[in-house]
């Protein structure tokens, strides 16, 4: 099978073919028809987390399949079933990392990889393909929507008429912009540098948009137009400054939630007497989900017309042409790539 693997940082991803080894107790087989491309695998093969020790090894956390093969144990799914593959754990066994063979070379993966035509997985990584999702659309199951809908709907849990804003727009950021509208709320303000992804918004329900190349100073700007801060904020942009600045535009009763993964080295700042006049703030791992719960629920909200997702997927790419959807979304051209097996 033909996969793209990271051989080294800073270098485009090599296309090769690939053996898998015989399946252990709690690993699947998964036959690929879509991954998604985030900036976490952007992150990944830049070499924005770090050393990397498993060079070289596969990437990608979200995917739609179809199981081709059990290991021992497994009664979660069975072959034939469709599936939704991503990184936030569910129920299932916690399986060995597989790894797979190139040129007598070994390759390394994660519990769940994307980036293949055919992958083993973790029982635990797995969810049903809920009835009425196409595969295309399910693959943002496996990540922005339980993140980006989950911070919303399992952590913010805003009240009605609130002022909110949502700070980076990429796929977790849109997510949760559409989620925040089944709150009600008064104000809802979107923060990005990129023109057409604040028009974008504007569809989701964005009553105010912001592009920061375009003003001197984003937190001013917010505290006018809330008349003294937000009740909460969101922030999925992946930079540190932007963490503060999220941070900063709150009221003195707000919450900021951040989902974003600066590089690696970076730090926040903030002003401990924000915190102690009762500003809060916290990090987010994958907006709180369980996806055997979550996922269901977050599937009839799409379906009941409620989170229009379609208007996400910006581009369908090759396997192939991986290296060119890395660079379409580091280039801010793209908000959630395709790749089609």
């Amino acid at each position: 099978m033909k996969a793209a693997i990271l051989e080294k940082t800073n270098l485009p991803l090599v296309i090769k073919n690939i053996q898998y080894m015989p399946l252990e107790y709690g690993q699947v087989l998964i036959k690929l028809h879509y991954s998604g491309v985030c900036h976490s695998q952007l992150m990944e093969a830049r070499g924005n987390r770090g050393e990397d020790k498993f060079l070289p090894h596969l990437l990608g956390h979200e995917g739609t399949g179809e199981v081709i093969d059990i290991g021992d144990g497994v009664t979660k799914v069975k072959k034939g079933d469709k599936v939704i593959l991503g990184w936030i754990k569910s129920s299932g066994i916690e399986a060995n990392p597989p790894k797979y063979l190139s040129e007598n070379q070994i390759i390394n993966a994660g519990r769940v990889t994307t980036f293949n035509e055919m992958a083993v997985v973790s029982e635990n990584r797995l969810t049903l393909l809920p009835e009425g999702i196409p595969f295309d659309i399910g693959v943002l199951f496996g990540c922005a929507i339980p993140t980006g809908a989950g911070i919303v709907i399992n952590e913010l849990q805003p009240k009605e008429n609130a002022k909110i804003a949502v700070f980076g727009l990429g796929g977790i950021g849109l997510v949760s912009l559409m989620a925040t509208n089944l709150y009600n709320p008064k104000m809802l303000i979107a923060v990005d540098v990129e023109d057409t992804k604040l028009e974008l918004a504007k569809k989701f329900g964005a009553t105010h948009t912001i592009n920061p190349k375009k003003i001197d100073n984003v937190v001013q700007k917010i505290k006018e137009l809330t008349e003294g801060g937000c009740d909460y904020c969101i922030e999925a942009s992946g930079l540190a400054n932007v963490i503060e600045q999220s941070f900063e535009s709150l009221n003195n009763n707000g919450l900021t939630i951040f989902a974003s993964h600066p590089k690696h080295g970076d730090k926040i700042s903030l002003d401990p007497f924000d915190l102690i006049c009762g500003k809060q703030i916290r990090g987010s791992w994958g907006g709180s989900s369980n996806p055997d719960m979550d996922i269901p629920h977050f599937a009839k909200l799409y379906l009941d017309g409620k989170l229009p997702l379609e208007l996400l997927l910006s581009k369908i790419y090759s396997l192939d042409d991986i290296n060119e959807a890395l660079n379409d979304l580091e280039n801010r051209k793209i908000n959630r790539a395709l790749i089609k097996m």
